[in-house]
């Protein structure tokens, strides 16, 4: 897929595109996600940026989207004030503000990553401490890609990946949760060319 490729099917009102990945950026890289985010900005008109406010891909995808305009940057965060200083978004959605419901589809989704199945029904419960708040990044993680209530669903994600081991962490969580819901994804195997054209 090429950029004008990208643009023409996905520059619309309704999308909702992911601009994340790894918090280990290579350092002669970070200047490329800056540079994604600014070009993205500028070349499209409708489309709304999704981060979740991280450190590393999320923090430099962010700083070149809002180098352009501020007002299509949304973050969806794991707790009130997560990483308050650094986020950058227009509009900040906490997962701390919101009420979910144990057998929605974000929940279950969540649980679909085994590790943290039993700390995600903890905190739904309400339990919150050292463990459970774990949950909350992958619940946030999972919201990111599906949406909840009145926050729209991703329409697309574009990733900075480890390459050499992909799809791990919270990262991979949210790529296979796009993979699951058919939310077509890319990593900068695609995007790295974009910056060429």
């Amino acid at each position: 897929m090429t950029l004008n490729e990208f643009i023409s099917k996905y520059d619309n009102e309704n999308a909702i595109v992911l601009l994340e990945g790894k918090r280990l950026v290579a350092e002669h890289e970070t200047k490329l996600l800056v540079q994604l985010g600014e070009l993205l900005a500028t070349k499209t008109k409708n489309m709304m940026f999704r981060s979740g406010n991280a450190d590393g891909s999320d923090y430099y995808f962010s700083l070149g989207v809002t180098s352009v305009d501020r007002t299509r940057l949304e973050v969806i965060t794991p707790y009130d004030g997560h990483r308050k200083k650094t986020n950058l978004a227009y509009e900040t959605i906490s997962l701390g503000g919101i009420n979910l419901v144990a057998d929605s589809e974000v929940v279950y989704q969540s649980k679909s990553n085994k590790k943290f199945s039993k700390l995600v029904d903890q905190y739904v419960d309400g339990k919150r401490d050292q463990y459970s708040i774990k949950a909350a990044y992958i619940i946030r993680d999972t919201m990111k890609a599906l949406g909840y209530n009145e926050i729209k669903p991703a329409t697309f994600g574009i990733y900075y990946d480890d390459l050499s081991n992909p799809k791990q962490g919270g990262t991979g969580h949210t790529m296979n949760v796009c993979n699951q819901n058919d939310i077509p994804i890319i990593d900068q195997s695609i995007w790295f060319d974009w910056l060429k054209e």
